[in-house]
């Protein structure tokens, strides 16, 4: 039997719809927390959030990221929480939370009854605001770097934190003639000849960014460095981090191989004093 948001999507039930594409809907929670409640589900339908493949979960939370932006223009809040439960509705979802203190995020709470005229208010305005935050998203996606493809989505507005921030920018390398030694990599990301070159576990890099509560203090965030580190290790071979040179500032590429042979991943700083 499809599940409820399945009929949703298919049409035959209602639904107080903030934001679609050809893979997501994004409507409103008709027994919200708090108003502006929303709810993100891939159109397939897929019980476990975590059974989707690594490039829909990304999907997924790249469209939940343009959804959230936008319930946090139109809705008075601090920040826009975000939960996946699982256990409600046999369907993955996501839920978009406007939140001003913790509490506002406690499931057990009663909901509230919001009108439906309120509700379509609601949804009138969150969808207007997805649809800015969508051309900003496409405007900064044609100034991505070129064969950079799912990369430059994934990494986009993310930022690595050690002693400071840096963003993370998606590259696209050819492969070397050769052997991918160290000095070979190094000369491809632009170092002098005989940088020192440090190699680390993926996993063990991103370890504090994709970790709920780790240095992002935002589990959105952190739920979208663990799809780029997913993406990273299902499409590309090989992956691996290079960190040039010594502190305090270390430039850092991590970089795999694709399917016809070049090197793809990011690049990004980290700062050590």
């Amino acid at each position: 039997m499809p599940s409820i948001f399945t009929r949703i999507v298919q049409g035959e039930l209602p639904a107080f719809k903030v934001a679609e594409d050809e893979h997501h809907l994004a409507f409103l929670d008709i027994t919200p927390l708090v108003e502006g409640h929303t709810l993100v589900i891939p159109k397939r339908e897929v019980d476990y959030i975590f059974d989707l493949p690594a490039e829909e979960l990304a999907a997924l939370h790249q469209f939940a990221q343009r959804v959230a932006l936008g319930v946090q223009q139109a809705v008075p809040c601090r920040r826009i929480g975000v939960a996946v439960i699982g256990l409600e509705v046999p369907h993955a979802h996501i839920h978009l939370i406007p939140m001003s203190k913790v509490s506002d995020m406690n499931f057990a709470n009663p909901k509230i009854k919001v009108a439906a005229e309120r509700m379509q208010e609601l949804a009138a305005a969150i969808g207007a605001a997805v649809a800015q935050v969508g051309e900003a998203h496409a405007a900064d996606a044609a100034d991505a770097p070129a064969g950079a493809g799912p990369l430059a989505e994934l990494t986009q507005g993310l930022y690595y934190v050690s002693e400071s921030e840096a963003p993370l920018e998606a590259v696209s390398l050819p492969a070397p003639a050769g052997p991918l030694t160290d000095a070979a990599v190094a000369q491809l990301a632009g170092q002098p000849v005989g940088t020192p070159v440090e190699k680390q576990e993926l996993t063990y890099f991103l370890r504090n960014h994709t970790a709920d509560n780790g240095v992002l203090g935002n589990p959105e965030l952190a739920n979208r460095f663990k799809a780029l580190q997913m993406y990273l290790k299902q499409e590309l071979e090989g992956v691996q981090v290079y960190r040039f040179g010594q502190g305090p500032q270390v430039p850092v590429y991590v970089l795999g191989k694709t399917a016809d042979g070049q090197l793809a991943g990011f690049k990004t700083v980290l700062t050590e004093t």
